[in-house]
């Protein structure tokens, strides 16, 4: 009996142990739970239209010398990657280094006319309190100081604007990206404000559409786009809207900008694109679709919950929503009318295993 009770202290003891190891493991490493993300893009009601468009970079700059001269070097090629600050292209420098060594040399001669003029001041103000001159002669003594002041500060203003100029001699990178075009060769000579390279944001893509002004006011920011690339198989890219424009052009057609929210391999700047956008039905419906999976029980404060992805901070959000109707809209998803937005990641199995504020990663990550 007594061998028993050993036993069975011994064991308990071993759980314990064990126990508290496993405590003290997962009080050090905070498990980063994988979650399946479903984006919110598709709606629960509404038209969808298509349209062609092109593939734009979000960020585009076409870039010139702010000064006319003759191209000593070009350092970069057209796909090439650049980071901010990089030394595109260079003038030569020989003519702006001759400037600012003339713009120094009349700022030298200025201040040596400036301070001549300052030393007959003192001298004739000296004679003149002592009655020794007359009012007249302190008087073009005091406008030949002031005469004087101003030519240094005209010959300081020139040297700067030469000096301004040296530096726009070179011609650096504005921003991280890849250079699209390439319009120059050394020994060339160009015009201020002339295009010679262009350079877009990598990664960051929009699309650039064209839609009839009779629909345009049944389309809102925010709405959700698909967007399909033959160059690109299998794009199914998403994205959503961005910018409206205000004004109709050729053919009465409306300019619309949509953001793609994940941009594939192989999708460039310039490429021609089929996009799927979706208008709000005449009764205004906004409703979006998530899988009904996605949903946490709700409680005295809302009907339900989601947990929203928040990609700054790497950690969900649970997130209050309201469903439409009667809930199930088609197959197993439902339509949320409030707490969503296209373009919003929310987890789409396993909700019952997540909090609010949880580190999380995307599967597949």
């Amino acid at each position: 009996m007594n061998n028993v009770h050993c036993a069975g202290a011994v064991f308990l003891t071993a759980a314990v142990l064990v126990g508290c190891g496993e405590d003290r493991s997962d009080a050090e490493v905070e498990r980063v739970r994988a979650i399946k993300p479903y984006f919110v893009v598709e709606p629960s009601g509404g038209d969808v239209r298509r349209f062609s468009g092109t593939i734009v970079a979000a960020n585009s700059s076409a870039l010139s010398f702010a000064v006319a001269g003759t191209v000593q070097a070009v350092e970069v090629n057209q796909g090439e990657r650049v980071v901010e600050g990089q030394l595109l292209a260079a003038l030569d420098t020989e003519p702006f280094e001759l400037d600012v060594q003339a713009a120094q040399s009349q700022v030298a001669t200025a201040q040596a006319g400036f301070d001549n003029s300052r030393v007959e001041l003192d001298r004739q103000r000296q004679l003149y309190e002592r009655g020794w001159v007359a009012r007249a002669a302190y008087d073009q003594a005091i406008a030949a100081f002031d005469a004087a002041d101003g030519e240094l500060n005209l010959a300081r203003s020139r040297l700067g604007l030469a000096e301004r100029e040296l530096a726009n001699a070179g011609l650096l990178a504005p921003f991280d990206g890849v250079i699209s075009r390439r319009d120059v060769e050394p020994f060339v000579e160009i015009q201020k404000g002339q295009t010679i390279l262009q350079i877009d944001s990598e990664g960051a893509l929009e699309v650039n559409l064209s839609v009839t002004d009779s629909i345009v006011g049944r389309l809102s920011v925010g709405a959700p786009v698909t967007i399909d690339a033959v160059a690109v198989p299998g794009c199914g890219c998403t994205g959503r809207v961005t910018e409206i424009g205000v004004a109709a052009g050729a053919a009465n057609a409306v300019p619309v900008t949509a953001a793609i929210l994940a941009t594939p391999g192989g999708l460039l700047p310039g490429m021609g694109v089929e996009a799927s956008l979706v208008l709000s039905d005449d009764d205004g419906s906004r409703g979006l679709l998530v899988p009904l999976v996605a949903l946490a029980p709700g409680d005295d404060q809302a009907r339900g919950y989601v947990f929203k992805y928040d990609e700054s901070d790497g950690v969900v959000r649970k997130v209050a929503v309201a469903v439409e109707g009667d809930g199930i809209v088609r197959g197993n998803l439902v339509s949320i009318s409030v707490g969503l937005d296209a373009g919003d990641i929310v987890a789409a199995a396993g909700v019952s295993f997540l909090r609010d504020g949880q580190r999380v990663k995307l599967l597949g990550e």
